[in-house]
């Protein structure tokens, strides 16, 4: 038998449901951001490298 906590409760919520949301706050979160003209923090696939990406649209890659 599976044990639950009060964390796992998703009120019936589906993973993919939750998923969508969380992807959905991130974006919003981002335009926050944009129209604060605040960096946001991204990572580029191609490249396999994290960026801050600043209003003006420039980005500055991040190197270890």
């Amino acid at each position: 038998m599976q044990e639950s906590n009060e964390l796992d409760s998703t009120c019936g919520i589906s993973d993919e449901e939750l998923t969508e949301r969380f992807k959905a706050s991130i974006k919003i979160d981002q335009d926050i951001c944009k129209i604060k003209g605040l960096p946001i923090a991204g990572y580029d696939d191609e490249l396999d490298c994290p960026y801050i990406e600043y209003p003006d649209g420039k980005r500055e890659y991040v190197k270890e």
